[in-house]
């Protein structure tokens, strides 16, 4: 486990005076809180007793039964003893990572992939093999060529970790196309998915994807959250998995947190049971189509020739290609010093990928600071076009390891 070199410098880029597009932080002023605060109240004064005291390590039952609900929005057809509720979806990811790797382990990840989960796979020694994106998300080729050359040099491949939906950090989309290809493959090779689907039904066009898990229930754990729907406080998310897996998940939750919080538990399923959701979701996807629309704008309008980026249908994030000779980790400073701050794309890959991209959110800024922060991150790329064209594009340096932020730019 390695600290990261700009765990620093985002000490810094949460002062007011600078507008951050690194952060993954819900909008949660978008709620109602006043009702928020009432059935928390509420909650205490009727199961008080109940919501304060230990729980069961898979959940407490009838949230168990609503996450089938929720899930049912994806096509997933679940039965609530098939679910176990952990602290995030986080959490269960460093679950089933415990159960399946061994040291030197393969874990098949897009490239890039999603930050939290790199750090994940770093901790238990797992060597993380990264499969090409374009568009259309994962390409079911590179896939399928990964696989065949892993098993001819004898590696032993654990599972595919993906975000199929709105993918942090690209923002791409996997087609339906592709799903069942992808699907398909790792049926063949013997190959477990792990799909983790925070963003499914923060889409800005359209019904909610079909989740992989709905079209195989037996090769797919499938990780869902109530952070970007509700809110990342109640740390609510949950596995669904097969039967075997299900108890292992269950065993291994137990020694590692005996059980979570029953009270936020008790408050998430008071929500949902109290509270217009579904009307809820559909305001948090208009706020986010506005930022999007306004980021991708502010992008076309403000950032130098060579810049190319992303253009994602739901979800948070914007991927953006720097021009050749340019590096987004040594360009942060600089950036930070004029008060925008951004990740760079080295943080989600393995390797030493991701020189030339960086991550940019549009869920928390309001469009007026987005638009300010483009117009000062386009200054900043400018100023380092200049220095290239000066004095050469120089040498990229090494990268060692894993280079994750903090959760609060996850």
């Amino acid at each position: 486990m390695v600290a990261s070199e700009i765990r620093a410098l985002f000490a810094v880029a949460s002062r007011p005076e600078v507008v951050s597009l690194a952060g993954g932080m819900p909008y949660v002023t978008a709620l109602p809180l006043d009702a928020v605060g009432e059935l928390v109240a509420d909650l205490v004064a009727r199961r008080g007793t109940v919501a304060l005291q230990y729980g069961s390590a898979q959940g407490d039952p009838h949230l168990r039964e609503q996450i089938c609900d929720f899930m049912r929005l994806e096509g997933i057809d679940a039965a609530p003893d098939d679910v176990v509720v952990t602290v995030g979806s986080q959490q269960a990811l460093d679950l089933i990572t415990r159960i399946f790797i061994d040291p030197g382990d393969v874990v098949l990840a897009e490239g890039p992939s999603y930050v939290g989960a790199l750090g994940t796979f770093a901790a238990y020694q797992a060597s993380v093999v990264h499969v090409d994106m374009d568009d259309e998300g994962l390409i079911p080729e590179v896939l399928a060529e990964t696989i065949a050359s892993l098993d001819r040099a004898g590696r032993r491949i654990k599972f595919l970790y993906t975000v199929p939906t709105f993918q942090n950090p690209a923002g791409v989309t996997l087609s339906a196309a592709r799903r069942h290809q992808v699907l398909e493959i790792c049926r063949r090779a013997g190959v477990l998915v792990v799909e983790d689907n925070p963003y499914g039904l923060l889409g800005f066009d359209g019904e909610p994807m079909r989740a992989l898990r709905a079209d195989d229930p037996e090769g797919v754990v499938y990780l869902g959250s109530f952070s970007k729907t509700l809110a990342p406080g109640f740390r609510v998310g949950w596995a669904l998995a097969p039967h075997a897996v299900r108890d292992k998940l269950v065993l291994a939750l137990e020694s590692a947190v005996l059980s979570h919080s029953s009270f936020t538990q008790l408050a998430v399923g008071q929500y949902l049971a109290t509270q217009p959701w579904r009307e809820q979701i559909k305001a948090f996807r208009e706020l986010y189509r506005e930022r999007r629309d306004t980021l991708l704008g502010a992008l076309e309008a403000l950032m130098p020739p060579g810049c190319s980026w992303t253009r994602p249908a739901g979800g948070f994030f914007v991927w953006l290609t720097l021009p050749e000779g340019l590096d987004s980790k040594a360009m942060l400073p600089r950036a930070v010093a004029e008060r925008v701050a951004f990740v760079p794309g080295t943080g989600f890959y393995a390797d030493a990928a991701g020189v030339r991209n960086m991550r940019l959110s549009y869920c928390y800024p309001e469009p007026e600071r987005i638009r300010e922060g483009v117009r000062r991150l386009a200054g900043v790329v400018q100023q380092d076009l200049l220095l290239r064209d000066t004095f050469g594009t120089g040498s990229v340096r090494a990268h060692g390891g894993v280079d994750t932020p903090g959760p609060d730019v996850t």
